[in-house]
């Protein structure tokens, strides 16, 4: 069994040791070339790069290797790994394929419909046109498209590792798919985040094909070898505002951020979740200061001590539902009135995990031990 993954970059970066990790840069087409192999070669969309994303190299991937029995796509920072964290060996892929079909990230579960999360960030109108097109020319998708787009997961990074022959079906599925919907679709005017329409899309789309096949799929954990600079340049900033005890100027920061960037906020960027804890103590902090007249800012200004502090209350809510909390009800007093743990915190918290109406009745219930 011969396995090749291809690690999709725009960048150099240091390589992982295993022989089958192959450096492949994608949008090589007028770009500088890097010394690795190139996207632009042989049978080639590289110069579509700006709407494709990491696909112009599954797309040359598809067209140009030939050798190995299974290939696979991952990224210069992201790469499938054991539950530890460790980057896969070959050896691992080969004993995990001999089980099962293909090798996917873990299905996100996200807090809302796929659709609606779309909707949110980008032009729903390009998943509509992808929606026409699998209606009238993949009727056979259509059915489990319209029920998994308003459900709440999906694959992420378009990252997966197969046989050849399943890789290439899902190619010619997926590129067809793509084809007919330029007609469709103008993504010319948009930013240079938001132009990555097919991109983006792909990544469900994954998700609908290997239902509908019925494939055996590995969901496998997701790593990163280094955080990206922009998060871990956001999370500086941040902490800014935070060690000033300014709110008001961390959401305008953060809100300005996702702007530009709404995935930011996603498990893939965000691999620490303090980005999204960030949100929540602006939030809380800013609630806490319209009622009380004061915050959690005003006692507590340090950037970690803040995610250490609302990550202990998120966990405590979390496990009080589901009946893990690690503290009993004399340690949830003591907890509480120590770190002072207001009810619009209480509630905030429990908003993250359960419908709003469930989440008061927990909220309560964890304020009756505060007395």
């Amino acid at each position: 069994m011969s396995v090749t993954i291809f690690t999709m970059t725009h960048k150099k970066f240091p390589m992982p040791g295993d022989p089958i990790y192959v450096p492949l840069q994608v949008g090589r087409a007028g770009a500088e070339d890097l010394g690795y192999i190139g996207d632009d070669t042989g049978v080639s969309i590289s110069e579509k790069n700006c709407y494709y994303g990491e696909l112009t190299g599954v797309y040359w991937v598809w067209k140009n290797i030939k050798t190995s029995d299974y290939v696979g796509i991952c990224h210069y920072r992201r790469y499938f790994c054991t539950e530890e964290g460790r980057i896969l060996t070959g050896k691992e892929y080969e004993e995990i394929l001999s089980q099962y079909d293909i090798v996917t990230s873990k299905l996100l579960k996200l807090n809302f419909a796929y659709y609606d999360g779309y909707a949110a960030n980008y032009n729903l109108r390009d998943l509509k046109a992808v929606e026409a097109v699998i209606r009238q020319d993949y009727p056979d998708y259509y059915e489990t498209f319209e029920k998994l787009v308003h459900g709440k997961g999906t694959y992420f990074g378009n990252m997966m590792v197969c046989r050849k022959e399943i890789y290439d079906a899902y190619c010619e599925w997926l590129f067809g798919i793509f084809e007919k919907a330029e007609d469709k679709i103008d993504a010319s005017g948009y930013d240079d985040y938001h132009k990555r329409v097919y991109g983006f899309i792909s990544e469900f789309l994954l998700y609908v094909w290997t239902q509908v096949q019925g494939l055996s799929a590995y969901e496998c954990k997701v790593g990163m070898t280094d955080e990206k600079r922009e998060t871990a340049e956001i999370k500086e900033r941040l902490a800014e505002y935070f060690a000033g005890k300014d709110i008001a100027g961390a959401k305008a920061y953060m809100l300005a951020c996702l702007e530009r960037r709404p995935d930011v906020l996603m498990e893939a960027s965000d691999i620490t979740g303090e980005l999204r804890m960030s949100m929540q103590v602006i939030a809380v902090c800013e609630l806490e200061q319209q009622a009380y007249g004061s915050s959690t800012i005003d006692r507590i200004q340090d950037f970690e001590a803040l995610m250490v502090h609302f990550q202990k209350l998120n966990d405590m809510i979390q496990g009080w539902k589901e009946g893990e909390c690690k503290m009993s009800p004399s340690e949830v007093e003591f907890y509480m009135k120590k770190e002072r743990i207001t009810d619009i915190a209480l509630e905030a918290s429990a908003r993250l995990f359960y419908p709003a109406e469930e989440a008061c009745e927990i909220a309560e219930a964890v304020k009756a031990c505060r007395g």
